[in-house]
């Protein structure tokens, strides 16, 4: 498809960005946002500043002491921590070593833990004293060989061999960072996504897969941003690829200031963006609407606010021209895949008109096409419902150890998204439906499959269907149609408890109804569209 969208870019975006000019590895983007902001602040919290040249040193350390304990490189490390400045610093670290970092989740169960460990093949884990009981859980069974442990509660820690505080990461040594790195090949990051079978899957992004697609998103947002003057405050999880992507690496390639929020409460929020002044914040419509729900918004100074990044889910207008009112900043929604590292579409700042429900135009050095959705192969045109396929230098290797799921989804260059969208005759994309069965949880990925599996584990379960539901809050709950076996009477706390032991908070149905059977086609494969349908009436 020809890139006509690019026309209608912001005047001073440029369709094809020359990567070749560019840093592609982690230590070459640091060493140049040190020669440039070495006295910027890097990452600041309530109590720690940290600047550009200290953050160079701390990370060139704590490589080496990773290296000291024995991770090779391209080996794997988790980091299981919330959002603090110690998961910036562990992050940086793992890329400088040439090691492959895996972002896990701290609200997962054992079991959802305990398979990414294992799967990845981490030797590795830092993690927090808060946390560090389910690591311990499941040591036995994992690969790995250390545990660090940051300080963030008042848990007392017994330290051996196996298990040791940060501060031996930041023992003193020579620093280190890998001087081979193949920015094309090398593995930065394997990010853990969910599939149609529900079984995690981890994207393999290199290090020029990561770097790409921050300087793809510099083009788009320089309009607004100014390199070594942003504070970016990082709300969204950082676990999640867009969170990493555009508060942990986006921001030190700009020179930016990063403000870790490592529990988010709408007040906490909001006065951290009044009283440091925060100019930029990637967000989801939840955050939105939680921070515009409270009674006293108004006596919090949000004017220096110059853009507010949201994806994860689409925008409500009334959501977008209150916020807009109230901050005076730019907002630009957007889309991606942790397949894509993930940002693949933004909206333009300074749009002729808004073009409501759409994720945007194409990032730079992005092709997409739009394909039939039954073999994936004819191109449709404008207003044609079909598969989105994206193709760029921020589309993953492929999964972990998984070939034939990769070849599924990667044909002959291309990302096939899974996702149902068209696009109009300027070349915005809209998002029309979902070829996987995914459900969108307050900016959180919950595959239908993986909980069903559970509830099929519950004794008095014969059957189990699960879907997303429209919730004002989180844009889609989790809901589960449930049939009994022999018809018998079930609470429906019961369940849910259940759920509450094998699965994240997030994935948990909010609600829970019993039919005698499920709608089947003539097959017998359960129709979950009906299922969904029924319960959006």
């Amino acid at each position: 498809m020809e890139k006509f969208w690019y026309k209608n870019y912001d005047k001073n975006v440029i369709p094809e960005i020359n990567f070749s000019e560019l840093p592609m590895t982690f230590p070459d983007v640091l060493k140049k946002s040190v020669s440039l902001y070495g006295d910027n602040i890097a990452i600041k919290n309530d109590n720690t500043k940290i600047t550009y040249k200290e953050f160079d040193k701390l990370t060139s350390t704590i490589a080496g002491n990773l290296r000291l304990f024995g991770i090779d490189k391209q080996e794997k490390v988790c980091i299981f921590l919330p959002n603090c400045i110690e998961t910036v610093l562990s992050f940086w670290s793992i890329e400088r070593a040439g090691i492959c970092g895996v972002m896990t989740n701290p609200l997962y169960s054992e079991s959802e833990l305990l398979h990414q460990i294992s799967d990845s093949d981490s030797k590795a884990i830092i993690t927090s004293d808060v946390l560090l009981a389910k690591v311990l859980a499941v040591f036995k069974s994992t690969s790995l060989k250390h545990i660090f442990v940051v300080q963030l509660g008042d848990t007392k820690i017994d330290y051996n061999n196996i298990v040791h505080p940060w501060e031996d990461l930041l023992a003193q040594n020579r620093g280190y960072e890998a001087d081979n790195i193949d920015p094309y090949n090398d593995l930065a990051l394997l990010q853990y996504t969910g599939g149609t079978t529900g079984v995690s899957k981890g994207c393999m992004l290199t290090q020029s897969n990561l770097i790409c697609n921050s300087y793809q998103c510099e083009q788009v947002f320089k309009s607004v941003l100014n390199y070594g003057e942003e504070k970016i405050v990082g709300v969204l999880p950082w676990f999640h690829i867009y969170g990493l992507q555009l508060a942990v690496l986006y921001p030190i390639i700009i020179g930016a200031t990063i403000y870790p929020l490592i529990r988010f409460t709408p007040r906490a929020l909001l006065s951290l963006i009044s009283n440091e002044k925060i100019t930029c914040m990637p967000s989801a419509p939840s955050i939105f609407s939680a921070c515009l729900a409270q009674k006293d918004v108004d006596s919090y100074d949000l004017t220096n606010m110059k853009l507010v990044i949201s994806g994860s889910a689409p925008l409500p207008l009334p959501l977008i021209e209150n916020f807009e009112k109230k901050t005076g900043a730019k907002i630009s929604e957007g889309y991606g895949l942790s397949e894509a590292s993930p940002v693949t579409h933004f909206s333009p700042l300074f749009p002729p008109e808004r073009k409501l429900g759409s994720i945007g135009l194409a990032l730079p050095s992005t092709d997409i096409k739009i394909v039939d959705v039954e073999y994936g192969v004819k191109e449709l045109g404008v207003g044609k419902n079909g598969e989105l396929c994206i193709r760029g230098p921020q589309v993953m290797k492929g999964y972990y150890k998984q070939p034939a799921a990769t070849e599924e989804v990667l044909r002959d260059g291309w990302l096939h998204t899974g996702d149902i969208a068209n696009y109009d005759k300027d070349g915005y994309v809209y998002i029309t439906d979902r070829k996987k069965d995914l459900i969108i949880c307050g900016g959180y990925n919950v595959y239908p499959r993986e909980v069903e599996e559970v509830l099929y584990n519950h004794p008095m379960v014969s059957e189990a269907c699960v879907v997303g539901v429209k919730d004002q809050v989180r844009g889609e709950a989790v809901k589960a149609y449930v049939v009994t076996v022999g018809g018998q009477k079930v609470d429906k706390k019961e369940i849910i408890g259940f759920c509450r032991k094998n699965l994240a908070n997030y994935k948990i149905p909010r609600d829970i109804e019993f039919l005698d059977a499920l709608p089947k086609s003539a097959v017998g494969k359960i129709l979950r569209r009906e299922l969904r349908d029924l319960a959006n009436k």
